[in-house]
């Protein structure tokens, strides 16, 4: 007897469950349900096995089927990463879904950035590296990530609804973790005020990160609208359900951890055969290829007309960035043999300011939760220009723009800083009234 077809007698014989709607993965075609789970997840298994096998086999490779191996098997965890954390929505806060699958997915540029601080400890010249890898996938996060998910939210909400939609409406859930967001871009322009990235600064960073994964948590838990594989593993009894999310949670990230560093090493060799400089590569190939998870994730809640969670995970992933990954490197540093502050030299400060300034633009855009198009273009477009306008006069300039544009934005927006600020703060924010536009948020 096959596997999936002893596997469909065991889903045959489950009693209905009564936590999940009706039609996922049952009536009819019931017991057909063992081949549809079984399928996709032995396709994303098989995928990571020739990966796993290079990594802890030690088996040489050419960076370029390197490049293929490692980045098959990135991409097929990210698919299960995402399938566990929508369903993962059916038992725990959806907010804490959210957080938990921005932690995972971001999993492969903390180990890569720690690396490099903890390196950084005995050999000053990995310093450089370790804020440039920050810098680099902090900036790639938001003026790639944010403005792609955002332009193809909003296109195929003109596909299905046939208007043009200017804006992605998120929901009010939002806008607490917006206001962490505010909250430690604001902090962040202590580092390069003080051209160091403190272990005072880190522990309070990391203890913000703390008290926001505390406050998500406790955010009421709202019935996901599952789809596809998604939708056929919420439809499982509960005792089964929980084991199989936590061990695809497990899967997935041990395959992000074990193939992301070799992954970004093979663009980099691949990247250095070509005469690319290594410091480059380092700020924004290495990152490319780290979050390369989180940005499928976010493109297929995108896809599914998931506008508002997909945002929502590319935002928690921010608030991750400026909390717990700055609040660890000078903890890596210290560890790897430094003193008690990560010392950035006059390039690095340029850097940590321009990301800084680019994610109050981030923020005050999103004030009225609402991400128009406008912003989307803008901010892909100044992401696209620090490679055209390279240099430190550049870099100013750019600084300059995003802070004007930031000003507009806070007083077009103004009325909703107050509320953004307190809401990590408080339990029930009230939302001011406003008529809805068309939106390309998530389907509810």
């Amino acid at each position: 007897m096959r596997v999936d077809e002893t596997f469909g007698q065991l889903i045959c014989a489950w009693p209905r469950p009564l936590d999940v709607p009706a039609e996922a993965g049952r009536g009819p075609g019931r017991c057909s349900m063992s081949t549809k789970l079984l399928r996709p997840l032995a396709l994303c298994g098989a995928l990571a096995v020739p990966a796993l096998i290079i990594r802890f086999a030690g088996l040489p490779v050419s960076p370029v089927l390197g490049l293929l191996l490692f980045g098959m098997a990135v991409v097929a965890s990210s698919f299960v990463l995402a399938w566990a954390a929508e369903v993962a929505q059916v038992d725990i806060s959806g907010g804490l879904a959210i957080a938990i699958l921005a932690v995972i997915a971001v999993l492969p540029e903390y180990a890569v950035d720690l690396f490099f601080a903890y390196t950084a400890g005995s050999d000053p010249t990995y310093v450089a590296y370790a804020a440039a890898n920050m810098t680099g996938s902090n900036r790639l996060l938001l003026g790639l990530g944010w403005s792609l998910v955002v332009i193809v939210a909003l296109a195929l909400a003109k596909r299905r609804t046939g208007k043009t939609v200017r804006e992605l409406t998120l929901e009010s859930g939002n806008r607490v973790e917006l206001g962490f967001l505010a909250i430690a871009s604001v902090v962040a322009f202590v580092v390069p005020a003080t051209g160091q990235i403190s272990l005072l600064l880190g522990f309070a960073l990391l203890g913000f990160f703390v008290f926001y994964l505390w406050k998500v948590s406790r955010a009421e838990a709202e019935e996901p609208d599952l789809v596809g594989t998604a939708a056929i593993i919420g439809g499982l009894p509960k005792h089964v359900r929980r084991p199989l999310v936590i061990a695809l949670f497990v899967f997935s990230a041990a395959v992000i951890v074990a193939c992301a560093e070799p992954f970004a090493h093979s663009l980099i060799e691949t990247g250095t055969q070509l005469g690319i400089d290594k410091f480059l590569l380092v700020q924004w190939l290495a990152p490319l290829a780290s979050e390369a998870p989180e940005f499928i994730v976010a493109i297929l809640f995108a896809v599914r007309g998931k506008g508002a969670d997909a945002i929502g995970t590319l935002i928690s992933s921010k608030v991750n960035q400026w909390t717990l990954l700055v609040g660890s490197l000078p903890v890596a540093y210290l560890l790897g043999g430094g003193g008690t502050a990560l010392h950035l030299d006059a390039r690095q400060v340029e850097e940590f300011l321009l990301t800084a300034t680019q994610t109050v633009l981030g923020v005050a855009a999103l004030l009225a939760l609402r991400f128009p198009r406008w912003a989307a273009w803008t901010l892909l477009a100044l992401f696209a220009a620090q490679f055209a306008l390279p240099g430190q006069t550049a870099r100013y300039v750019l600084c300059g723009i995003y802070a004007v544009l930031a000003i507009v934005a806070l007083i077009r927006n103004r009325r909703h800083i107050l509320p953004t600020l307190a809401a990590p703060f408080r339990r029930e924010i009230a939302e001011p009234a406003a008529t809805e536009p068309v939106s390309a948020g998530s389907a509810r």
